[in-house]
C-alpha cells in the first residue's frame, strides 16, 4: 500500500494537530514532559536499562518522533545506560523530512539528535526502514504502513512497549485486540507498557492479550495515565543474549559481503578473523572498477522489489554514513535511468510507478526527451528514473569497510580454506596443509562461487561469469548517470566507463572474449543511439580491456542469509512452510551470505546488517516474510530441481 505522508497542520494555539483524524500529536501542556513522564517514567526508564547489554523498545506511533527523540536523549544522559539502544516503531502516515525539521524546532533541547535523525530519515516508501545512528550505538527499526499489518511482520524481542496514537475514539484501529495481541507477541519476559490513554476498552484489550495493568498518576490535565506488565510470560519471547567474551566470528571471503558483514560485526564488538585466497580484499567479482546500485521495482511489489528497494535505501545510508566519516569510499548517487525496451514496455514501467506511488525522489517514470536531458545525450526510449540511486567501487566499499572495522578484524590473505571443521564448540578453517588458519565460535561463509566447496553448505548456488567492458571516457561525458537496459553503462569513473555485463551459467573461462565485448557493445549501442557507431576503432572488441568475474547465483534469483541447514527430516514434509523453516535443525553457529548474483552491491549491506542482528538477537531489519523468502534453507525444503538461473 502506498505511503500518503502526514500533512504538517497545526491548531488556532500552534499546536500539532491532524485534521485527517481530528487529534492532537501530543499534550496541550508540555509534548516533551509528556513523553518523558508517562512513556520513559511509565516503563520504569532508565532504571531499567542500566546494566543491559541491549534494551529494545517498540512502540505503536512514530509521529514527529518525540517519543524517539526523548528517549534517546535520557539514554546518552544516563551513565548506566545499556551498551545499545533498539527503538522499533510504526508509522503509517510520516511526515516528510522538510517538515520534521520545521517542528523539531519547538525543542531546541533535542536540535542535535533530530538534525541527526533527519539526516537518515528514509525515503516514504513502505517496510522497514534500519537507521543507525549515535555511533551504531542506536538503532531505530522503522516501519512504514499499517500497524496491525506491520507489527506482524516484526522480528524483535521488546523489553518496554510505548502505545501511543491519536486517541482511541479517533483511531481506533491503532488500539484494537489485534495490536495488543501482536505487542504481547513482542513482548519479553517481564516486558512493560505505558500509554497516556485509560480508556475501558483499552484496558480490557490489553487484560485478553495477557497484560496486567494499572492506573497511574497521569501528566498536565490528563489526571491518570496506563502501566502495565505482560502478565502471561508463557507467551513472552525470549531474548538471545551474545556472551560479550564470546563475540567471535570467521568470516570466510573477503568480497562485499564478507567486508560489510565483518564491519557490522565489528561495530557490535565482534573480533573477526577475515580468510581469503587472494592476496588483498575484493580480488573476486568484488573487484570491478564500478556497479549500479539500483532497486527492481515491480507490478505486485513482490518479493524481488522489496527486497531490492530495502538493500538499495539501507546501502546508500550506509555509504553516505561512511562517507562522512572520511573514509575513501567511492560512489556517486548521480542517478540511475532504467530505459525501456520499446513501447509497449514503457507502457508497464509507467504502471509500475502510477501503482507503486513511491516518493519522486526514489522512483519516477521519464519520458525519452526528459530521459535524454538528465543522460546529456541522445537515449533510444523513457523509463524509469532513480534520483538517488547511482553507481559504487566495489573495491573501496571494501576498504571503507575495512578501515571502518578498525582493529577488531584480522585479516589472513592468501590462505586457502580447503576444510571447515566443527571441535569443542568451534569452527576450524584448515588449510590444504592440515594446519588451521584460524578457529571462533561463529564461520561465515562468504567465498563467492567458493561456497560451493564447503560440505556443510548444500546450496544450490551456481557460478555465473560475467564480463564488464571498459571505455576510455572524458570525466564529465555523456552519459552522465548510470543507464540500463538489458545490461548497463556507467558514468566515466577514473577515465574509464564500465558497459556490460554478460552473464553466462556455468562458463569457467576467466579470459577476456572479444565475443563478450561485441555483446556489451551491442546492447550499449541499443540503449544509446549513435554512441557506438560515433567512436569507430576505439571499440574494436579485439583491443578492449575489461574485467572478468564470477558471481554466485541462486535458482529464484534472491541471496542466501542465515543459518545453514542440516538435512530435512521426513516429520516435517507435511508441516507449514513456516513452521518448517522455524523447526529445522541447523549447523551450530555457521552461516551463509550467498547468492547475491549480479546484485552484490544491492544485497550486501543489509544482508550484514540482518545477519550480524541475528547473531546479536537485536530486532531483524526486514520482515518475516522477507526472512523466510532469503533463508538457505527454503533450498532444503523446496529442493531447487531444474530451475533455470538468469538475470
Amino acid at each position: 500500500m502506498p505511503i500518503l505522508p502526514a500533512r504538517l497542520e497545526r491548531s488556532p494555539e500552534g499546536l500539532l494537530y491532524s485534521g485527517s483524524f481530528g487529534d492532537f500529536y501530543h499534550s496541550r501542556d508540555d509534548a516533551l514532559g509528556q513523553a518523558r513522564t508517562v512513556f520513559l517514567a511509565g516503563n520504569s526508564l532508565p532504571q531499567r536499562w542500566q546494566g543491559r547489554e541491549r534494551f529494545t523498545i517498540v512502540e505503536t506511533g512514530f509521529g514527529a518522533g518525540l517519543n524517539f527523540l526523548a528517549t534517546w536523549a535520557a539514554w546518552r544522559e544516563d551513565a548506566r545506560r545499556s551498551t545499545r539502544l533498539h527503538f522499533v516503531s510504526c508509522e503509517l502516515h510520516p511526515f516528510t523530512r522538510e517538515d520534521l525539521a520545521l517542528i523539531h524546532a519547538a525543542w531546541p533541547d533535542l536540535a542535535t539528535l533530530a538534525a541527526e535523525l533527519r539526516a537518515q530519515w528514509p525515503a516514504l516508501a513502505p517496510g522497514l526502514h534500519r537507521l543507525n545512528l549515535d555511533d551504531g550505538r542506536v538503532t531505530l527499526t522503522l516501519l512504514l504502513g499499517d500497524a496491525a499489518e506491520g507489527l506482524a511482520r516484526i522480528d524483535a524481542r521488546a523489553d518496554a512497549l510505548y502505545l501511543d496514537g491519536f486517541a482511541p475514539a479517533k483511531n481506533p484501529a491503532l488500539w484494537s485486540e489485534r495490536i495488543f495481541h501482536l505487542l504481547a507477541g513482542l513482548a519479553a519476559p517481564g516486558a512493560t507498557l505505558a500509554t497516556w490513554s485509560v480508556a475501558g476498552e483499552v484496558r480490557e484489550g490489553l487484560r485478553r492479550a495477557g497484560f496486567a495493568t494499572e492506573k497511574a498518576p497521569g501528566f498536565g490535565t490528563k489526571w491518570q495515565m496506563l502501566r502495565g506488565r505482560l502478565a502471561r510470560e508463557a507467551h513472552a519471547r525470549s531474548t538471545p543474549q551474545a556472551d560479550s567474551g564470546g563475540r567471535h566470528a570467521l568470516v570466510i571471503g573477503a568480497g562485499i559481503a564478507g567486508c560489510t558483514v565483518a564491519e557490522r560485526l565489528a561495530e557490535r564488538g565482534w573480533a573477526v578473523e577475515l580468510i581469503d585466497r587472494a592476496p588483498a580484499p575484493a580480488s573476486g567479482a568484488s573487484g570491478n572498477l564500478a556497479g549500479v546500485l539500483r532497486p527492481l521495482p515491480s507490478l505486485d511489489d513482490n518479493r524481488m522489489s522489496r527486497l531490492t528497494r530495502a538493500g538499495s535505501l539501507y546501502a546508500w545510508r550506509r555509504i553516505h554514513q561512511l562517507q562522512a566519516r572520511g573514509l575513501a569510499l567511492h560512489a556517486d548517487d548521480c542517478g540511475v535511468l532504467h530505459l525501456g525496451r520499446d513501447t509497449a514496455q514503457e507502457v508497464k514501467m509507467r504502471a509500475v510507478v502510477e501503482r507503486l506511488a513511491l516518493p519522486t525522489d526514489h522512483l519516477r517514470f521519464v519520458g525519452v526527451d526528459e530521459a535524454a536531458e538528465l543522460a546529456g545525450c541522445a537515449v533510444a526510449n523513457g523509463g524509469w528514473w532513480f534520483a538517488g540511486s547511482g553507481w559504487v567501487q566495489p573495491p573501496s566499499l571494501c576498504a571503507a569497510s575495512l578501515e571502518a572495522a578498525g582493529g577488531r578484524v584480522r585479516g589472513h590473505f592468501g590462505q586457502t580454506v580447503a576444510r571447515l571443521g566443527y571441535c569443542g564448540g568451534a569452527w576450524h578453517a584448515h588449510g590444504p596443509d592440515g594446519r588451521t588458519i584460524a578457529s571462533a565460535p561463529v564461520a561465515i561463509l562468504a567465498p563467492g562461487t567458493g561456497i560451493a566447496g564447503f560440505e556443510q553448505a548444500r546450496l544450490p548456488v551456481v557460478s555465473a561469469r560475467g564480463q564488464v567492458t571498459h571505455l576510455a571516457s572524458a570525466a564529465g561525458s555523456a552519459p552522465r548517470v548510470v543507464m540500463c537496459r538489458g545490461g548497463y553503462v556507467s558514468p566515466a569513473v577514473d577515465g574509464l566507463r564500465c558497459a556490460g555485463a554478460t552473464f553466462a551459467v556455468d562458463d569457467p573461462d576467466p579470459d577476456l572474449r572479444p565475443e563478450d565485448h561485441t555483446e556489451n557493445l551491442q546492447r550499449l549501442a541499443a540503449m544509446l543511439p549513435g554512441f557506438v557507431a560515433t567512436r569507430g576503432v576505439d571499440l574494436d572488441p579485439a583491443r578492449l580491456d575489461g574485467r572478468v568475474g564470477f558471481r554466485p547465483a541462486s535458482p529464484d534469483r534472491l541471496p542466501m542469509i542465515g543459518a545453514l541447514p542440516l538435512p530435512a527430516p521426513a516429520a516435517l514434509a507435511d508441516a507449514t512452510p513456516a513452521r518448517r523453516l522455524d523447526e529445522l535443525a541447523r549447523h551450530p553457529g555457521l552461516y551463509a551470505l550467498s547468492g547475491y548474483g549480479a546484485r552484490g552491491l544491492v544485497w550486501s549491506a543489509l544482508a550484514a546488517e540482518l545477519l550480524a542482528s541475528e547473531l546479536e538477537g537485536d530486532p531483524a531489519p526486514l520482515e518475516r516474510d522477507l526472512l523466510g523468502a532469503i533463508d538457505p534453507a527454503r533450498f532444503v525444503l523446496r529442493p531447487a530441481g531444474k530451475t533455470a538461473v538468469r538475470e
